[in-house]
Order: C-alpha cells, then sequence, then structure tokens
C-alpha cells in the first residue's frame, strides 16, 4: 500500500514506525490475552458479535510474532460504524484504519502506550461485504496451525523481514504478501 493510499484510510494523524518491528517467539499466553480481548468485545457488543476470532501470528501455536493480539470481528455491517463503533471506543479500541473500498474492513487498536494492558489489531468485517477475505483469514490461520513446514518457512520469511527497516509496519506486511499468497493457495484448494 503506498503512501497516499495508507494516508487515505487512516484515521487521525499517519506516523512513520519509529522503531524496528519486533518479531518474538510464540508466547503461550498469547491465546489468553486473546480470551480477554474476546470477552471485552462481547461485552460490548452483545449479539452484534456475529464471530470474534483469533487471527494472525499469535493465534498459531510455535509461530513466532509481533506481540499484538490480531482479531477477526464479524459485525453485520461492519460500513455502519454508528452500530459499533462507539461501544468499541468505550471498551477502549481507538478506530485506525476505514477502507470502504475494500471490503468495508475497520481497523481499531488497543496499545500499552495508551494504557491497553497488552497490544491488539481489532479487524472489522462483515459476511455481507466480505465473506471471501473472511475465509481466506481464517483458511490462512487454520494451514498454520496444521502445517508445521509452511509455519516454519513463513517465519522464516518474518524474522528475515523484522530484520530490515520500514517507514510504517504496513510496508513490513505488505513485504510478506507473497508468501501468504503462497501459503494461501494451498490452504483454499
Amino acid at each position: 500500500m503506498d503512501e497516499d493510499r495508507l494516508r487515505a484510510v487512516t484515521v487521525g494523524e499517519l506516523n512513520p514506525f519509529g522503531t524496528k518491528v519486533v518479531v518474538e517467539d510464540y508466547d503461550p499466553r498469547w491465546p489468553d490475552l486473546f480470551e480477554e480481548e474476546r470477552a471485552s468485545i462481547a461485552s460490548a457488543l452483545g449479539g452484534r458479535a456475529l464471530a470474534i476470532d483469533h487471527t494472525g501470528s499469535t493465534s498459531v501455536p510455535g509461530l513466532p510474532a509481533k506481540p499484538v493480539i490480531d482479531i477477526l470481528l464479524q459485525v453485520a455491517d461492519s460500513a455502519d460504524e454508528p452500530t459499533y463503533v462507539p461501544d468499541l471506543e468505550r471498551a477502549g479500541y481507538v478506530q485506525r484504519i476505514r477502507e470502504p473500498d475494500w471490503f468495508e474492513h475497520r481497523m481499531l487498536c488497543r496499545r500499552t502506550e495508551l494504557g491497553a494492558p497488552h497490544d491488539a489489531n481489532l479487524h472489522v468485517f462483515s459476511p455481507r461485504h466480505a465473506a471471501a477475505e473472511i475465509a481466506r483469514v481464517l483458511a490462512f490461520r487454520d494451514w498454520l496451525r496444521t502445517h508445521d513446514d509452511d509455519r516454519d518457512r513463513y517465519a522464516a520469511t518474518k524474522r528475515d523481514l523484522a530484520r530490515r527497516d520500514w517507514k510504517y509496519v504496513q510496508d513490513y506486511a505488505d513485504a510478506k504478501s507473497e508468501i501468504v499468497e503462497e501459503i494461501l493457495a494451498k490452504a483454499l484448494r
């Protein structure tokens, strides 16, 4: 994603990434941290939360990751922000991304530097706008959970990329696209 696009979808100030990307060894506490987030989201939204899934590298046992809990929240209509964003903000999340032209994706986060107990990214989609993308995210996670060879190749790529300098963390994420697509091709067969 180029800088102009990143600036266009960012809610609030777009700040360059000030430090190196840190990829840590798998931490067995990550599932418990997800459960804390899941409970907070479920409490804030009740039945409006159609599904709350632990995704990203912290959801794959044995996979090193940035120590940020990634969560996939499904709501009836992710474009209808007034129906869920205010309640998530009251629960401590801050909206950072609004992508109406990419499956109506929204991203909210919690950060330790803002007083959160740990870092979390909350990706919000709805089946009506993003059924295929939701399936891709979950298939990628599930494949890595059951295929150690691909998990290890992905881990090596992540560690290699973390040694480089990135202006924005999105640049690091984009640099993983090739291996992600390669693994997804297997997962979606």
